[in-house]
C-alpha cells in the first residue's frame, strides 16, 4: 500500500451507515449501497444477500423475481398499466438483458461510465422491487397461513351467536355476557400484490412486520358496547394482554381518560343505589359518545377522521407436520416388516431434526368500532380505496424520485 492510497482505509460509505445504525431504509437509499465494478464483486454481494448465482436453479429463480418486477411496476406504477400512474416507459434494454449481474453493475454506474446514467437509474428502482419481492416470498410462515387463519378465527368464532331473528351477539353462557354485534368482519387473505405494495411504502421492508394479514373487526351498536367488546376478549382469554404489541396499538374513538373522569361518579351512584341500571347504562351510553378523541394521525395513509379501537394481538400457533406422522407410519410399518434391506435404510434415518410439532407466534389485527364510526369511516378520504391509493403514491414516490427529477415529469 503506497502512501496515496492508504485513506482507502478510512473510505466510509455514508449512505450504507445510514441504513445499518440510523434507520434509513435501503428503499430509500440513492445506490444500491454498494458499488459493484464487476460481475465478481455482484456474485460476492448475492453469496452474502443468500444466493448462490453458479446454482442454475437459484439463479433462474432470480430472473423469474427480475421479470415479476418489470411487470409490476409496469401494472402499479405507470400509465400504461394504471391511468394515475407515471407517465414513464421501462427502457427497451431491459427486456433484452439475459445476464441478472449486468443489472447490479449498472445500478451502482451512477457516473455513466459503461451504462447511461437513465439506465442506472430504472436499474436501481427495478432491483429495489425485486428486493421487496423475495422479502414477500420468504416468509416462512406464509405456507402455514390456512393453519394459522383457522385458529386465530376459531377463537372468535365460538363467542358468536345469532338468535333466531338474525341479530349477531358476541356471548357467554357461563358468564352470561351478551353484547350486540351489528357485524363482525375477517379480513380476507391479502394478496401477494398487496402486500408488495405495502411493504414498498414501509420504512421497514420485511415481510414479517406486517401485522394486517390477518384481522378482524367488531362493529358495535354504540360505543360503551365497544369498550364492552375489549373487556369480553381478554376477560375469555381469545385476547392475552401480554401479547399485545404495545407500539400498535391505536385508539381515536374514546378518550379513555375523559371517560374514566366521570365513570368514577356513575359506578359510586350505582354501588349506593342512587340509580338503577338502565339508568346507570343511559348515563354511561352517553358518557361514551362525548368522550371524544383528538388524536393525531398515526398512520399517514389513514385519515384523520377514521376513528376505530386498534390492537395487534399475537396468538402461539400450533403447527402439526403431515409429513412426520406420515413419516413415523412408515418406521412402524418397516419395524413390522421384517428384515428387508428398504426397511433397514428407512430405519437408520436420523430423525433427530424431524419435527412432529411447530409452534410460533403470529400477529393479526383486531379493530373496534361503533355504528355510527364506521359509516363515516367508510365515506370520502377515510375509505380504503383512498387509503389504497395513498399507499401506492407514497411507494411510487419512494421508488421513482430520481427518476422523476432526471425526466422532469408529472403525472
Amino acid at each position: 500500500m503506497t502512501q496515496n492510497n492508504y485513506f482507502y482505509k478510512y473510505h466510509f460509505n455514508w449512505e450504507a451507515f445510514e441504513v445499518i445504525i440510523n434507520g434509513k431504509s435501503s428503499i430509500d437509499a440513492t445506490t444500491y449501497l454498494s458499488y459493484f465494478s464487476s460481475h465478481e464483486d455482484v456474485k460476492q454481494f448475492l453469496d452474502g444477500y443468500g444466493f448462490d448465482t453458479d446454482n442454475p436453479v437459484q439463479k433462474g429463480e432470480l430472473f423469474g423475481h427480475y421479470q415479476e418486477s418489470l411487470q409490476f411496476i409496469k401494472r402499479f406504477f405507470l400509465k400504461e398499466g394504471n391511468s394515475d400512474g407515471l407517465d414513464l416507459q421501462i427502457p427497451n434494454s431491459f427486456y433484452s438483458l439475459t445476464d441478472l449481474l449486468d443489472l447490479f453493475v449498472m445500478a451502482t454506474d451512477r457516473a455513466g461510465k459503461t451504462y447511461s446514467v437513465e439506465d442506472s437509474l430504472w436499474a436501481s428502482v427495478i432491483l429495489k422491487v425485486m428486493h421487496t419481492i423475495l422479502h414477500a416470498d420468504k416468509d416462512l410462515r406464509y405456507s402455514y397461513f390456512s393453519t394459522i387463519q383457522q385458529q386465530i378465527l376459531d377463537n372468535y368464532y365460538k363467542y358468536l351467536d345469532r338468535n333466531a331473528k338474525g341479530h349477531l351477539f358476541l356471548s357467554d353462557e357461563d358468564s352470561g355476557e351478551k353484547i350486540p354485534l351489528v357485524s363482525f368482519e375477517t379480513k380476507s387473505k391479502k394478496s401477494r400484490e398487496s402486500i408488495i405494495i405495502k411493504l414498498l411504502h414501509k420504512k421497514q421492508s420485511v415481510a414479517e412486520e406486517l401485522f394486517d394479514r390477518i384481522g378482524v373487526r367488531f362493529i358495535t351498536t354504540n360505543k360503551l358496547d365497544c369498550l364492552r367488546v375489549v373487556k369480553f376478549l381478554y376477560r375469555q382469554n381469545v385476547v392475552i394482554a401480554n401479547n399485545i404489541k404495545p407500539s400498535r396499538s391505536r385508539n381515536s374513538l374514546i378518550d379513555i381518560e375523559m371517560f374514566k373522569t366521570v365513570y368514577r361518579d356513575c359506578m359510586q351512584k350505582a354501588i349506593d343505589g342512587t340509580w338503577d341500571e338502565s339508568t346507570f347504562l343511559e348515563e354511561m351510553t352517553k358518557l361514551a359518545e362525548t368522550a371524544n378523541i383528538n388524536s393525531e394521525k398515526s398512520n399517514q395513509h389513514s385519515s384523520s377522521e377514521y376513528k376505530a379501537i386498534h390492537f395487534t394481538c399475537r396468538q402461539l400457533i400450533k403447527y402439526k407436520n403431515p409429513f412426520s406422522k406420515k413419516f413415523f407410519d412408515l418406521r412402524k410399518a418397516a419395524k413390522e416388516s421384517g428384515e428387508s434391506e428398504l426397511a433397514k435404510k428407512v430405519l437408520e434415518l436420523d430423525t433427530s431434526d424431524l419435527s412432529q410439532d411447530i409452534r410460533f407466534f403470529y400477529p393479526y389485527e383486531v379493530q373496534i368500532t361503533d355504528e355510527s364510526s364506521h359509516e363515516e369511516n367508510t365515506k370520502g378520504e377515510a375509505s380504503h380505496n383512498e387509503y389504497k391509493k395513498s399507499q401506492l403514491e407514497t411507494a411510487s414516490k419512494r421508488l421513482f424520485s430520481e427518476l422523476i427529477d432526471f425526466y422532469s415529469v408529472t403525472k
